[in-house]
């Protein structure tokens, strides 16, 4: 059977642009692999980086923005022997099988491990399908798409367009004592689908295939931590790395840990490469290399450069491995597509975008320092920058903070005392340049690197956290001169606050030194004057004739034609930040109308973008994690690119300038068109506004006047910011308009205590849940949506616990008639009409998550099922999503469980419709 391919759609326009192309780049050189091809990208369960791993969502993303990667499903077994592509065996890691099965808990002794969890073998796979939902595993990444399905392996093998599907069976000694077989499964699956790469750490698996699956299948044998023992010859995977020819025996390939080839020291650096590769290519193995991921913490020697990280394993000029397993698959796309074979120490100024450090190669060395200068031209980098600060002896220096603190060890000198506080500078205290003299800043202190990210523990370069000397604007300007830079940018603030209180002009301290230096009667070299002050701009007009840029603060996502003329009055360019061109909402890019570009340059002014950086924290998730697609991002921007990138990484911008498929136009691959703004935040509107969640139920035995009404808490987990609800009016299950709306109280405000009704009472509850979808393409489209949290697309149910001394429960809701008919999926969309059925059936007990209490009735249980019972024979059950579905009947049924309060409506429309329109967005998740 062949393989399908899911429709593009079920991610929403963020995809459609990827889709557009499908081109990939075309390399002449022989590759350094085994076979002399290109380097197989397998992304390990599809995007997950993004995406929770092996989900839908996951394994669609790759075709459409990489192609020519592998799907990687790591393959678990039932307990009906059915097989799930779940990325741990342990599902508390990356499922919410908690709330569905809380009772479950269990421990295994696995591969000579205890482990305490969930485990697959002990749920059928029906169950799992319909209970149990998938969750990010990597608590550093986004969950904004939890949610989503489990994904069958057949589904992986016929379902998803893909060169290839590579299944990694980890586990089959240990489902062997269930009496499962692991051998018998992939077995069966191989006569049905095509598969191409089966894995395994197991030395007797990998031999019972032999013979038994098709030739065309490569066996890979996964070598695991080296002090770890396979089970099968009671060897560590380490001394068998010393007998590759006994793999070859059964194997065609090795899949090794990253550091069996590049070993790195304790302290994150690296260290000579081993001989891994090569070993394994005199004996006819391919060498393909795991654990990659643009979001793990790289070593120091890549600057946080996730890209660079997949070139030294793929073009270094000493070998290739054959494939990297990566949760990221669209940088190692690009890498081998676009970034191979380049001559780094090219450089053409002329070319865009014009590549201008910040305060040196700052990424590396502290701000400001020799050392950071000679990285940044050694980098690539056209234009060096100083910012200018003084000196209590008057001497203009580079220094990228003009309070000491922030740059130096002055914290620790004996200067540590003279702190001030200066209220035109900042409120908090500090030791300014101004404060010393260059001698006591030379002689003394030293300089401390910049580390942007410190709260979350990410760091720069700390083997030369103190590296480097100290420069004077003179000292600079000489080094400049002697270099390969296309020019120097000289940044110039707090220009009026010198000459008043210190009595120190800048400007002319400044364009002193350009004279002294003999810049004023050169061409070679650009000097560009920066400044947020238009007046400092203005002076420097008024005595140079230097190429004056302009820098914004503020976000701004437009200028008017007045505002742009003005600017032309006293600069020749303009800075702006990267949210003035991409702006962002929870690290999510939106789609804001944004003609900043475009605008300015059409008036003449190129456009710089600052600042920067490699550390993935610093980018929104629509680039992925890869400081490389930022950069692509501004520049191939379709609405306008910019001219320049200000960054504190010159090498990563100096190496995007070179790559190869930097002007193919119509022929551009996928992997390297620039982001839909907005697309992601589409997909996953929904999930943004949080789960809904409720406190529990008091214990049956609590005291009736300590029992509550529990309202809904819609706070986003990270932010704890409030939604309240809104109830509607209704009639016969028609709505109404609501003359006057009262909100409901939230888990902050709580509801006033309602006491328990003595006696045998029913308690009602509405709970949610993924809607059922058609198989095949409109199960994916119906799964997708439901994971993304939209509201539209959960369904919505009453329960009712007749008996309080029972656990059982009766469900009654309004679906489709036949929810599994692929007419009912596109009915859903487009908000046609379906029929629709009422339908009662019974839950063992009340669901712990995604249900909440409503209240109890004042008769007895059965008075209140045979009023929910009258109440389903007189509902309408023509569906019309978004005018009569299970909302209305979720808000208008417990009410007729007599005496209910008719103010409680769980669900509403209103909100809906008001807070998922994208101008709200920044309001919802701020």
């Amino acid at each position: 059977m062949g393989r399908g391919s899911h429709d593009c759609s079920v991610l929403g326009s963020f995809l459609v642009l990827l889709c557009l192309s499908s081109a990939a780049a075309q390399k002449a050189s022989t590759w350094k692999t085994l076979s002399g091809d290109a380097p197989l990208v397998i992304a390990k369960g599809g995007f997950s980086g993004l995406f929770p791993d092996s989900s839908g969502f996951a394994l669609s993303f790759v075709s459409a923005s990489s192609p020519s990667a592998a799907l990687w499903c790591d393959v678990q077994l039932t307990k009906d022997g059915a097989g799930i592509c779940l990325p741990d065996i342990n599902m508390n890691n990356c499922t919410i099988i908690p709330n569905a099965y809380q009772n479950g808990v269990k421990t295994y002794n696995v591969n000579g491990v205890s482990v305490k969890g969930w485990f697959p073998m002990d749920y059928k796979s029906t169950d799992l399908l319909r209970d149990v939902i998938l969750k990010q595993s990597i608590f550093s990444r986004t969950d904004k798409f939890d949610g989503l399905p489990i994904v069958p392996v057949e589904d992986v093998l016929s379902k998803y367009k893909t060169p290839a599907v590579w299944l990694n069976v980890q586990y089959d000694s240990f489902y062997s004592q269930f009496n499962l077989s692991m051998r018998n499964y992939i077995l069966s699956v191989s006569k049905q689908y095509v598969v191409d790469y089966i894995s395994s750490p197991e030395v007797n698996f990998l031999n019972s295939l032999i013979g038994r699956v098709s030739n065309k299948t490569k066996l890979v044998f996964r070598f695991l931590d080296e002090h770890t023992v396979e089970p099968s010859t009671n060897q560590t995977y380490g001394s068998m790395l010393k007998n590759l020819t006994f793999i070859k025996t059964f194997a065609s390939g090795v899949l090794v840990p990253k550091q069996y080839i590049l070993p790195v020291t304790q302290d994150n650096y690296l260290q000579p490469h081993t001989s891994v590769v090569d070993d394994a290519h005199k004996a006819g193995l391919k060498v393909y290399a795991a654990n990659f991921a643009n979001d793990f913490l790289l070593s120091y020697n890549y600057s946080h450069d996730p890209l660079a990280e997949y070139l030294s394993f793929i073009d270094n000029g000493a070998f290739s491995v054959d494939g990297v397993l990566t949760d990221f698959p669209i940088t190692p796309s690009a890498a081998i597509g676009c970034f191979t074979n380049q001559n780094n120490s090219k450089k053409d100024h002329a070319a865009k975008p014009l590549v201008i450090s910040h305060n040196g190669a700052s990424g590396d060395y502290p701000d400001c320092t020799d050392l950071a200068y000679q990285k940044a031209v050694t980098d690539g980098a056209d234009v060096i920058d100083c910012p200018v600060q003084v000196t209590k002896d008057g001497i203009p220096i580079c220094m990228s903070s003009i309070d000491l603190g922030d740059v130096t060890t002055v914290a620790t000198s004996q200067f540590a005392s003279q702190t001030t506080i200066i209220k035109d500078i900042k409120d908090t205290p500090g030791v300014y340049s101004f404060n010393l003299t260059w001698e006591d800043i030379v002689k003394n202190l030293k300089p401390r690197i910049s580390n942007p990210m410190s709260n979350y523990q990410m760091y720069r370069n700390p083997r030369n956290r103190n590296a480097g000397t100290f420069m004077r604007l003179s000292d600079f300007l000489a080094f400049a001169k002697g270099q390969d830079l296309s020019g120097v940018m000289i940044s110039v603030e707090r220009a009026a606050f010198m000459a008043e209180k210190l009595g120190f002009g800048v400007v002319d301290a400044v364009i002193k030194a350009l004279d002294d230096s003999g810049y004023s009667k050169q061409t070679a070299q650009n000097v560009m004057i920066q400044s947020t002050n238009s007046s400092v701009l203005v002076k420097f007009k008024q005595q140079t004739k230097y190429n004056l840029v302009y820098m914004i603060e503020e976000n701004v996502g437009d200028a008017a034609p007045s505002s742009v003329a003005d600017i032309k009055k006293f600069a020749d360019a303009v800075s702006v930040n990267t949210l003035s061109i991409y702006p962002a909402t929870a690290k999510f890019l939106t789609n804001q109308t944004n003609h900043l570009v475009q605008s300015l340059q059409s008036a003449g002014l190129p456009v710089y973008v600052y600042v920067l950086m490699n550390e993935f924290l610093s980018q929104p998730y629509d680039f992925f994690s890869d400081a490389t697609l930022q950069i692509n991002g501004y520049v191939k921007r379709l609405d306008g690119g910019v001219d320049g990138i200000i960054t504190d990484f010159p090498a990563t911008a100096h190496r995007y300038k070179l790559n190869s498929c930097m002007n193919m136009g119509n022929n551009t691959p996928v992997f390297m068109l620039p982001p839909q703004p907005g697309g992601l935040v589409q997909s996953m509107l929904g999930a943004s506004m949080g789960e809904l969640r409720a406190q529990p139920e008091e214990p049956s035995d609590q005291h009736p006047t300590t029992a509550r009404c529990y309202t809904l808490d819609a706070t986003r987990r990270d932010h704890g910011r409030r939604l309240d609800l809104w109830p509607r009016t209704h009639a016969r299950g028609r709505r109404q308009a609501s003359a006057r709306r009262r909100p409901m109280a939230s888990v902050t405000t709580p509801a006033a205590p309602a006491a328990r009704p003595a006696g045998r009472h029913a308690a009602v509850y509405v709970a949610a849940m993924p809607l059922r979808g058609p198989k095949g393409p409109g199960q994916a489209m119906m799964s997708a949506v439901y994971s993304l949290g939209l509201w539209d697309l959960q369904h919505f149910m009453v329960l009712l616990r007749p008996d309080p001394a029972r656990t059982q429960a009766l469900v009654f809701d309004f679906q489709p008639r036949d929810p599994e008919d692929v007419l009912a999926a596109f009915a859903v969309m487009s908000q046609s009409k379906i029929p629709g059925v009422v339908r009662r059936r019974t839950l063992p007990r009340v669901p712990e998550t995604r249900c909440w209490l409503v209240g109890h009735c004042n008769g007895d249980g059965d008075a209140a099922v045979h009023a929910a019972d009258r109440f389903s024979e007189r509902w309408p059950t023509d569906l019309v999503v978004g005018r009569h579905d299970c909302r209305d009947y979720t808000n208008d049924q417990p009410p007729m469980m007599d005496n209910l309060p008719s103010s409680v409506w769980i669900v509403n429309r209103e909100l809906l419709e008001t807070e998922t329109k994208l101008a709200t967005l920044d309001h919802i998740i701020r």
